[in-house]
């Protein structure tokens, strides 16, 4: 019988760290769920660990191996596998909150239809304190960038999504000798289906470790400057504000500076907004070559 929900964790060599999520999955009460690990070319004990769990029997696991693609192409695995109603991702340094599962679905049950894109809800730190603000109590359902962009939420947020628009959506691009994009161009172009439920509880507890790529992230910029670019075009199209069209060209700019395409004012979807970026991004690219410079960034 597939479950309504399908947790899934992109890993690489987190063996060290998976456990916390398979013991907060082990105490949920509810267990119409299964786990999805996508193993990124991990080279560490990661694939006899989950075999380990997979034996203990404690509730369905999934294990995929595949080459290392970055966190986005294990993302596509993910979307390419997951059955279910609904799908989350827990990354391999993060875990859910007690009872998350039970609250989600009874949620689902009430309040959820082909209405809707999912469920936003909160992100914690290990000591229970809400990451950035709690979402808007005067709003039943909004699409992700207005929540941000117009309502102010600040922080990272746990998204569920119904399954049949992960899967609608194309996958992330994988481009040579790059290992990341953004994982908000999927959010992006699902904000323009329907809109989320909005669920103020905590559902997930996040924790910043030294070597994930929240805290990498000018070095993820400097590194991967096609993935990012891919998604300055949809985000510059997208953008609900002039201010946020004008910093995503920015960043196009800067991008475009970084693979040396000097064409990127007639290849872009807002030109005239890349015109007026042009300076900025052109110290935006200098700032960036120059800098070592990380930033707690979960999601980009």
């Amino acid at each position: 019988m597939v479950p309504t929900l399908t947790v899934f964790t992109p890993t690489y060599n987190r063996a060290y760290t998976l456990h916390l999520c398979y013991e907060s999955l082990k105490r949920q009460s509810c267990k119409d769920f299964s786990w999805l690990i996508i193993d990124d070319g991990s080279t560490d004990q990661t694939k006899e660990l989950v075999e380990e769990w997979i034996s203990e029997g404690s509730f369905p696991i999934r294990y995929h191996y595949q080459e290392n693609q970055g966190m986005h192409g294990a993302h596509n695995a993910a979307y390419e596998l997951i059955d279910s109603e609904l799908n989350m991702c827990i990354d391999s340094d993060d875990y859910m909150a007690d009872e998350a599962i039970k609250r989600i679905l009874s949620f689902w049950k009430i309040h959820g239809s082909d209405q809707y894109a999912g469920i936003v809800g909160l992100d914690a730190t290990p000591n229970g304190d809400i990451i950035g603000t709690k979402l808007p109590d005067y709003l039943k359902s909004s699409t992700l960038t207005p929540l941000f962009a117009k309502h102010k939420v600040k922080g990272d947020k746990k998204l569920v999504y119904r399954s049949e628009l992960t899967r609608k959506i194309p996958p992330y691009p994988l481009f040579p000798g790059e290992k990341y994009c953004p994982l908000s161009y999927k959010y992006v172009l699902i904000d323009q289906e329907c809109p989320l439920l909005i669920m103020n509880e905590i559902l997930c507890h996040v924790e910043y470790l030294a070597d994930g790529s929240s805290l990498n992230i000018i070095k993820q910029y400097k590194s991967n400057p096609q993935g990012f670019l891919f998604f300055r075009k949809v985000a510059m199209k997208y953008a609900p504000t002039f201010k946020d069209k004008l910093r995503e060209s920015m960043h196009y700019v800067s991008s475009n500076l970084m693979i040396n395409n000097y064409k990127f004012l007639f290849e872009s979807p807002c030109k005239w907004t890349t015109f007026i970026a042009t300076p900025l991004g052109i110290l935006f690219y200098l700032y960036i070559q120059n800098t070592s410079k990380v930033t707690f960034l979960k999601t980009q």
